[in-house]
């Protein structure tokens, strides 16, 4: 091939065949419904379930940071480690195929998927829930704070229901901070 192989195209072909791979395991699993299988699968594709197993593998210390993103905390950022996750996939498939990079993923997510991640309702899906089967409107996010620089930013967001109360929590990213929000939302009122 001899062509130079960009970081975040690598990243886009590894979130897909983390997909893939994460669904071919998952179908596996026998009597499960399509919903309960997407809603797995969500969990354990997320940003956060991939830093997560990236810290676990060590990868912080493999990923090359400019001075600035070292001193911001790059290296421990979810949104980095969950991209090198995702490009890693990308580049195991492009150098050995599918069936090795499946193997990587399958043996990586294992302990996580034998621990039943994603086998609860999403938080967010679940105050939804809540809040309609409260004859109550719709939870409200508002993003209260943006702070720190793009490739280490961190958001709080609050979530409200009318007449009931409001939770607010951080997130490296908007949509950790909604989750983190719902969560802590169905934690004090729920």
């Amino acid at each position: 091939m001899g062509e130079a192989r960009d970081y975040q195209r690598l990243e886009f072909l590894g979130d897909r065949v983390l997909g893939l791979a994460i669904a071919d395991l998952l179908y596996a699993e026998a009597g499960a419904s399509e919903g309960k299988l997407s809603q797995r699968l969500n969990v354990l594709v997320s940003r956060e379930t991939c830093a997560d197993l990236a810290r676990k593998l060590g990868l912080a210390a493999h990923i090359r940071l400019g001075k600035q993103a070292r001193d911001d905390g790059g290296a421990d950022s979810d949104n980095i480690l969950g991209d090198v996750m995702e490009a890693l996939i990308g580049a195991l498939y492009v150098e050995h195929g599918f069936d090795v990079a499946r193997d990587f993923v399958h043996r990586t997510w294992a302990a996580t998927v034998a621990a039943g991640a994603g086998q609860r309702k999403h938080p967010k899906a679940a105050l939804q829930e809540w809040a309609a089967g409260n004859r109550r409107k719709p939870p409200v996010y508002t993003i209260v704070a943006r702070e720190g620089p793009d490739h280490a930013a961190t958001f709080t967001v609050s979530v409200a229901v009318n007449g009931v109360g409001e939770a607010i929590a951080r997130g490296t990213s908007k949509q950790d901070a909604e989750t983190a929000a719902a969560r802590e939302f169905m934690q004090n009122f729920g």
